[in-house]
């Protein structure tokens, strides 16, 4: 079949007859390299007959490759979605799914769901980032890692493609102050690819460079009998999906952010690096969501520029191209990073405060109790049932797992991000390290103090070991011990100090509000350099 024959072919799939199975009527959504066509209980996607340059489905085998790799890859995460390829029959205006003869066209058949089950026409909230949080940690930590000698992930591999979307919008605007958009977003992903470079390189031999999903964000997320099923990946261009796990992670960061929701974006970001202890990608998440954004806006720029567009739907596009450039270059502004510890005796709420502070504020949380199991190999929420001083919790154990907070959080600091430290902090010289640490990154530091009588949380330890699902073991032995070797706030602490009674249920506006005051008295000089690589 001709290319020129493609739009009759989709008209024609528009009718019931051109399917093997019972059809009232047929819905027909297009993208800017595919048309879906919605009919009784399936969906069926066609690839256009386009040569994007990122994108080559010029010819029928391009297509049924792209078709076949969009099945294998798909399944790893909606298995119940995606089902087989079938071959388009007949002739352009009499098409049949599945007849014998000559191919026109081949599909990509699908179980069918309602356009309303996407995290796009979803409302969302914690537990359900929480769940696709932990989804998305596991899928990256069981798929393979590129072979040494493959040529994905190489640093000039990485700069190729945020160069292309640039170039690729730059060909369709001509308002010079687009333009000159464009231009510092050009300068300042190069200038920071030189930069981050070598941890490029570092990443790769690591294993990161993983045969992703490639193209993860809200409209193709579908909430499938309440999980979070994950669809439409990358199957036409190997280098687009053979990447950092960073870069996939931050374009679903960065998909909630433009959704409105940074709160829940910084959840999703926590619950990651929680999962997947991978804390280094924090100095590349700003280049790689400046990309993904770009990505974005590339991608209305093309849908601006097709033919069949009403003059609404065409303003959309370039509307969308122009919001994303903007958000493309809000990423690339730095700012002073903050660090803030969270103690206080087990029980006080810590955890529960430090959660809900991180989606009213960009930090980066770290869990002395979470973070102690991973020294050890074990998950968050097992459970070593050991005494005071014994298992994972004797003094030198301890000891390693406020050394592995101080380097985690040089590691945040460093890539420019906020961050969190919560533990109980019960010894004024951990906190006087953590404080240096600050002093050192030029950030900004507070201390958040969190208190109830004891009778109060005695009662909560119970509780919580009781229901066995926190990451925290803290017997009452453990809170008692805590309680008498506890060395409160003092000097020149009580100047960064914010203190908190958990006993009864504080405002977390309030709360923010003065950790906001804290951070804004205080005058030590600010860098707003790039973070180091």
């Amino acid at each position: 079949m001709d290319a020129s024959e493609f739009p009759q072919l989709i008209a024609a799939l528009q009718r019931p007859e051109a399917y093997p199975h019972p059809v009232d009527r047929i819905e027909h959504i297009e993208t800017h390299i595919s048309h879906v066509l919605l009919a009784g209980d399936f969906a069926y996607k066609l690839k256009k007959p386009l040569d994007l340059g990122f994108l080559d489905c010029s010819t029928l085998a391009r297509r049924h490759h792209c078709c076949e790799e969009e099945i294998r890859l798909n399944s790893r995460l909606a298995p119940t979605i995606y089902l087989d390829v079938v071959a388009v029959g007949g002739s352009a205006a009499h098409p049949r799914i599945g007849a014998a003869g000559g191919v026109l066209e081949y599909a990509v058949r699908m179980r069918r769901f309602a356009q309303s089950a996407l995290l796009a026409h979803q409302p969302l909230d914690g537990p359900l980032i929480d769940r696709l949080a932990e989804r998305v940690a596991d899928f990256h930590a069981a798929i393979p890692a590129a072979a040494p000698e493959a040529p994905w992930g190489t640093p000039e591999a990485v700069l190729a493609p945020m160069i292309e979307n640039v170039e690729q919008v730059r060909a369709r605007v001509a308002a010079p102050e687009l333009l000159a958009r464009l231009r510092h977003v050009e300068d300042w992903t190069r200038a920071r690819w030189r930069a981050l470079r070598p941890l490029l390189e570092q990443r790769r031999a690591e294993g990161w460079i993983r045969e992703c999903h490639g193209d993860m964000h809200r409209g193709n997320i579908a909430l499938i009998d309440g999980e979070p099923q994950v669809f439409d990946g990358i199957d036409f261009a190997p280098e687009l999906r053979w990447i950092d796990t960073a870069s996939e992670l931050a374009f679903l960061v960065m998909d909630l952010q433009v959704a409105g929701e940074p709160g829940l974006a910084q959840r999703l970001l926590n619950g990651y690096l929680e999962r997947s202890g991978d804390y280094g990608l924090l100095a590349l998440l700003r280049l790689y969501q400046c990309y993904r954004a770009m990505v974005r806006a590339k991608v209305g720029a093309i849908r601006a520029e097709q033919a069949g567009l009403t003059a609404a739907e065409r303003a959309a596009a370039w509307g969308g191209c122009v919001r994303y450039l903007a958000l493309a270059e809000g990423y690339t502004r730095a700012r002073r990073p903050r660090l803030l510890i969270a103690c206080g005796l087990s029980g006080s709420g810590k955890s529960h405060m430090a959660s809900a502070l991180c989606e009213r504020l960009p930090f980066v949380h770290l869990r002395s109790d979470v973070e102690r199991k991973r020294l050890f190999g074990l998950e968050a929420q097992a459970r070593t049932n050991t005494g005071v001083d014994g298992g994972i919790y004797f003094p030198s154990a301890t000891d390693w797992t406020y050394e592995r907070l101080l380097h985690l959080a040089e590691t945040i600091l460093a890539s420019g991000h906020d961050v969190l430290v919560d533990a109980t902090f019960t010894a004024h010289q951990r906190r006087v390290g953590f404080a240096a640490l600050a002093r050192r990154h030029h950030a900004g530091f507070a201390i958040l103090a969190l208190e109830a009588p004891l009778a109060v949380l005695r009662e909560r330890v119970t509780r919580r070991l009781a229901a066995g699902n926190d990451a925290s073991e803290a017997t009452l032995a453990v809170l008692e011990r805590q309680h008498a070797r506890c060395e409160p706030p003092q000097g020149e602490e009580c100047d960064r100090l914010v203190r908190v009674d958990t006993s009864a249920d504080p405002a977390i506006e309030q709360v923010v509000d003065q950790l906001e005051g804290v951070f804004a008295g205080q005058t030590q000089s600010c860098d707003l350099a790039e973070p180091p690589a």
